[in-house]
């Protein structure tokens, strides 16, 4: 997936240091020391999201439970805090929550195909083998053969295959050329990435994000008998013109990346990311072709590139890239860039609508709760919120309301009254809108019904939950003065809160690394 709406920082594609020292800094060196000393006392750096011990990441990839493990492999640049130089960083976890990392699996290799960058993709079981498809990125041999131009690159992509050579999935093999060299033939496309594939009828099918230049993105379908040979079909599902004007089609809605399709329910599930959101489709999927009857945004806020997997009870996962939104500059300064969002479980509701929850095992993450309920009297209810206190950035909320106004606020603001985030639940022209800080989203549910919210604190990150349809990732920069207060205004009635301290997954703020 190529990062938009931002101006991005290409470094070459040539590796300078083995693997394992490029994504672990060596605290022999004073500079390095330095590094980790400053990321591991940072209170803006998540402590129980998974993200690299330094520089940037962005997109999922590839991840797969394998031999009792769950492997999760990401967009990771080696070199800077900022997009560029695409490899495939790896991590390994027992449950989804407590990470460590591995050395780099991908890299560009020189000369070849992937040498300007290893782009998203997938991995699958072939005979027991892990595998992963991915989009390579070259300099296109003439101006046809260029598939991405989004006015500042002008690359050829082209999906690529490489093979685990050892359980632990540490090291691979490429195929050395292409299995997919080019688009189909008489397309004129405007992008051609992220390959997703599952299994169907004794054969490989396989979807890559794509669109057709003046009819608006597109989904294109292929099947092979063994991975490595593939024919054209026809396209899964092609969207309609935009016209809108935009050097980047993928801004425009012309161009759908990072493609997930998979079974949920009685229904199938379509993922695209395209205008800045990951966007859901859910329909019927016959005769190779799929026909979307339900469609809605995965998450309003900071959220991208979403990829989904099955865990070790069969549950389908869904993981994102939490973008950062603040410049370049800071993001060089403060030596690390972008998150993976918590482990989400997927289901549909009783109208085929996307729902989702954080996955259960992040509870072992709660520590010590506070909570309120109906069942106490209002004065100690009073008492116990005015006594609540948030430390260090880290909590789970669970908040129950009714309210009897066209609008109430939730505050988390520091004990001087410095406000930290606002959550505002609001009725206009007889609809709810759920609003965090400056993001808004639709809130379901009837006028008056009660509204349930979930969020997830961590650093400079803020999941949040809405009636179990709606979510909204936030980014907040800000540092408060000390622990955070929850004070709600306007006329509601809490019928429930629970609020725990959550605890780290590691003692330094960098997640498994051995940047220590």
């Amino acid at each position: 997936m190529l990062l938009s709406r931002r101006s991005l920082l290409q470094l070459g594609a040539a590796a300078v240091a083995p693997a394992w020292i490029r994504l672990f800094p060596s605290t022999s060196d004073p500079a390095a020391a330095a590094l980790c000393r400053k990321l591991a006392s940072d209170p803006l750096r998540p402590q129980y999201h998974l993200l690299p011990a330094h520089n940037w990441m962005n997109d999922p990839n590839g991840p797969i439970f394998f031999h009792g493990r769950y492997h999760m492999f990401h967009q990771y640049n080696p070199q800077a805090a900022v997009w560029g130089n695409m490899n495939w960083a790896h991590a390994t976890s027992l449950d989804m929550i407590h990470w460590q990392h591995e050395p780099i699996a991908l890299s560009p290799t020189p000369g070849g195909p992937d040498r300007d960058g290893v782009f998203s993709g997938s991995a699958v079981l072939d005979n027991g083998k892990p595998t992963v498809v991915y989009t390579a990125v070259a300099p296109p041999t003439n101006d046809a053969d260029a598939t991405l131009r989004d006015g500042v690159h002008t690359w050829r992509e082209t999906q690529c295959l490489a093979v685990a050579q050892d359980d632990d999935l540490r090291t691979w093999q490429k195929v050395a050329e292409p299995i997919i060299a080019a688009p189909p033939a008489g397309l004129v496309v405007t992008g051609f990435r992220d390959p997703c594939l599952w299994r169907e009828d004794n054969q490989w099918m396989l979807i890559v994000g794509s669109g057709i230049l003046h009819k608006g993105g597109a989904i294109l379908l292929y099947n092979s008998p063994d991975l490595r040979h593939w024919t054209y079909l026809h396209p899964l599902i092609e969207g309609a013109p935009t016209n809108i004007k935009s050097k980047n089609p993928v801004d425009t809605g012309e161009m759908w990346e990072c493609p997930d399709f998979f079974p949920l329910g009685e229904k199938h599930v379509l993922l695209v990311s395209t205008m800045g959101k990951v966007r859901w489709k859910v329909g019927t999927y016959a005769n190779q072709r799929f026909t979307a009857e339900k469609e809605g945004v995965v998450d309003w806020g900071s959220y991208y590139a979403a990829k989904t997997m099955l865990d070790a009870d069969g549950n389908r996962i869904l993981w994102g890239w939490i973008q950062e939104t603040r410049p370049d500059a800071e993001l060089i300064a403060a030596g690390w860039a972008g998150a993976m969002s918590l482990p989400r479980v997927l289901s549909l509701n009783a109208q085929n609508e996307l729902q989702m929850e954080v996955a259960p095992v992040a509870r072992q993450l709660r520590a010590t709760l506070t909570g309120i309920n109906l069942e106490q009297n209002p004065t100690v209810r009073q008492r116990t919120l005015d006594s609540l206190r948030i430390h260090d950035l880290a909590a789970e909320l669970k908040l129950e309301l009714v309210s009897r106004t066209d609008k109430i606020s939730i505050h988390l603001q520091s004990e001087t009254g410095q406000n930290f985030a606002t959550i505002a639940c609001a009725n206009k022209s007889g609809r709810r809108e759920l609003r965090v800080n400056a993001i808004t989203a639709p809130l379901p549910g009837a006028v008056g019904s009660p509204i349930g919210l979930r969020l997830f604190l961590d650093g400079s990150v803020l999941e949040i939950f809405a009636n179990e349809t709606t979510s909204l990732t936030a980014r907040i920069y800000q540092i408060p003065s000390g622990p955070l207060r929850l004070k709600i205004d306007g006329n509601a009635e809490l019928t429930n809160l629970d609020v725990w301290q959550m605890k780290p997954i590691s003692n330094d703020r960098l997640t498994g690394s051995l940047c220590t």
